[in-house]
């Protein structure tokens, strides 16, 4: 049996279609649109996830969420080899590392970023524009300076490594620093490096097949 990503449009299973197309595996795409009111995932994914989130695969009995685990889950069992960091400990090290990083240091300020442009809108009209004073100077005051500290050690690993692991060709590591990347490009953050990852990225034919499959996606509007 194929394995089913259930993919959610503008998540971050857009990043596990890429790598199950660079590994060849067999795959079936369970679409899931938005609520356009709220942006949130519909109430189906319940039934796959109790969480509601996206990505999903479902691969005979097994269920399993969390892009992360995901990600080694689908190499470990269909990589034959492939997609693996180099023979050697720095490799391996930076290659676990920017797996967890993406999730663990760098999304939850993209998703605060969000929350912030979103919240003034939900909040009743007459608190409106206090509500948004006060998350501006929040975004000016500690989300811009963090995120601009995430940008820069990202930009000095890339201005020394073509791939987060270091070799010379993706890793776990790049499929999980993908959403991470195209925000970065999307909000137009780093320099020369980034960006040229971002290039090698965009060319490689896995991830248009990716791109093409996946359906609306706005982080890679820019890349």
């Amino acid at each position: 049996m194929p394995i089913v990503l259930h993919h959610l449009d503008n998540s971050r299973s857009q990043r596990i279609l890429w790598l199950l197309e660079e590994l060849g595996a067999p795959y079936e795409i369970k679409n899931y649109k938005r609520d356009p009111a709220t942006q949130r995932a519909p109430p189906e994914l319940l039934k796959v996830n109790p969480l509601g989130k996206a990505p999903v695969i479902t691969d005979g009995d097994i269920n399993l969420a969390e892009s992360g685990a995901i990600i080694e889950y689908l190499i470990q069992k269909y990589g034959n080899g492939k997609l693996a960091p180099l023979e050697t400990e720095t490799s391996k090290v930076q290659d676990l590392y920017f797996l967890h990083y993406a999730e663990g240091s760098a999304m939850h300020l993209f998703v605060s970023k969000l929350v912030y442009s979103l919240a003034p809108d939900q909040a009743p009209w007459f608190v409106r524009p206090l509500v948004r004073l006060v998350l501006n100077g929040l975004s000016t005051g500690y989300l811009e300076p963090e995120i601009k500290k995430q940008v820069d050690f990202v930009e000095s690993h890339l201005s020394k490594n073509e791939w987060f692991a270091g070799g010379s060709g993706p890793t776990g590591a790049d499929f999980s620093m993908a959403m991470v990347i195209e925000i970065f490009t999307m909000y137009d953050y780093g320099g020369p490096a980034i960006k040229e990852y971002a290039k090698r990225v965009k060319a490689r034919t896995a991830w248009q097949k990716a791109m093409e499959k996946g359906g609306e996606y706005k982080y890679a509007a820019k890349m």
